[in-house]
């Protein structure tokens, strides 16, 4: 049976250089990225962030989604590991909580070259190599946009209803108010800064959970409804062009009927290959996400898609 694990390539800038973070471990006795198995009923995002914590001290949220790397351990048995990378802002360094350990007797920043001396296995180095890569290219600071189906609702021939109470106030069901609170720690594993929602019910009550838990005022658009979209297809593009060029990372739900518009809308800012990746989305399940890494707003420069992801949420944590 495969392992499971999830970690990420930490780095920050000083004075115009790059450093990345790694670990020695003194009962292997190695130096490498910090890293840990995935527990149950975690999404391996998830994972990434709580080993990050255990191993570092330090609380990141994602970046972009590096390679994916196997290799056997113990009796032959296959280990595969999923990477990000990571940015450590100085608030962030300095709130580190790291105390040496049996697990992590040490953790040190250092150049890409030093590093690179340092990695005890070669898998670790084809990763370091993608995040280099990412930083030449200016494509490795990202703020991601997250696009949520809303979470399994009442369906519509069940519905009853009330006197003035039309689709809009259609409400979750008991699954899919699980489902909101499993996407709470999957959604802060990227910690968006913005929720947009439909002004409907059942979008509003999905981000509801994450939003309660970070303490970030839900900001409604009718745009983005099924009848907002249905009615004015080129407002609701217009709200997706404003909520990327506003450039802070952000979550934004809403409903099926309008996915296509809004991937349309932000195919504009990838390549053929992505424009391809992005129409996925148009399959999510209620309660799955797509996360498109973005390049930062700047002045004068149109943001472009650095990688898409998709995720379902997990169990709710007990």
């Amino acid at each position: 049976m495969t392992i499971y694990a999830a970690g990420a390539l930490l780095w920050r800038e000083v004075q115009g250089q790059l450093l990345v973070a790694v670990i020695h471990r003194a009962r292997y006795d190695d130096w490498s990225f910090p890293k840990g198995k995935q527990d149950p009923g975690e999404c391996l995002p998830e994972t990434a962030v709580r080993e990050i914590l255990e191993e570092t001290g330090l609380k990141i949220k994602l970046g972009v989604r590096l390679k994916v790397v196997n290799y056997m351990v113990g009796d032959n048995i296959p280990k595969e590991v999923h990477y990000w990378a990571a940015r450590v802002s100085d608030g962030a360094l300095a709130k580190s909580k790291f105390k040496p350990s049996e697990e992590v007797a040490e953790v040190t920043w250092k150049t890409p070259e030093d590093a690179r001396r340092v990695l005890t296995y070669e898998f670790d180095q084809r990763v370091l190599d993608e995040l280099m890569t990412l930083y030449a290219q200016r494509s490795l600071r990202t703020k991601p946009l997250i696009i949520l189906r809303h979470a399994k609702a009442t369906p519509r021939s069940d519905w009853k209803g009330g006197k003035g109470l039309d689709d809009g106030h259609r409400p979750l069901l008991p699954a899919g108010e699980l489902q909101a609170i499993a996407l709470v720690p999957l959604l802060g594993a990227f910690s968006p800064q913005r929720l947009v929602t439909s002004t409907w019910v059942r979008c509003k009550t999905t981000l509801a959970p994450y939003a309660k838990r970070r303490k970030i005022k839900l900001i409604e658009r009718s745009q983005l409804s099924e009848l907002g979209n249905a009615s004015g297809p080129q407002r609701t593009e217009k709200v997706v062009h404003d909520i990327i060029e506003d450039g802070r990372s952000v979550a934004l739900c809403t409903h099926r009927p309008a996915l296509p518009t809004i991937v349309d809308s932000i195919g504009s800012y990838g390549n053929a290959a992505q424009i391809t990746q992005l129409k996925s989305t148009l399959a999510l399940a209620p309660g799955e996400m797509t996360v498109i890494h973005l390049t930062l707003a700047k002045t004068g420069a149109k943001r472009r898609i650095v990688a898409i992801e998709s995720y379902t949420p997990g169990p709710p944590s007990t």
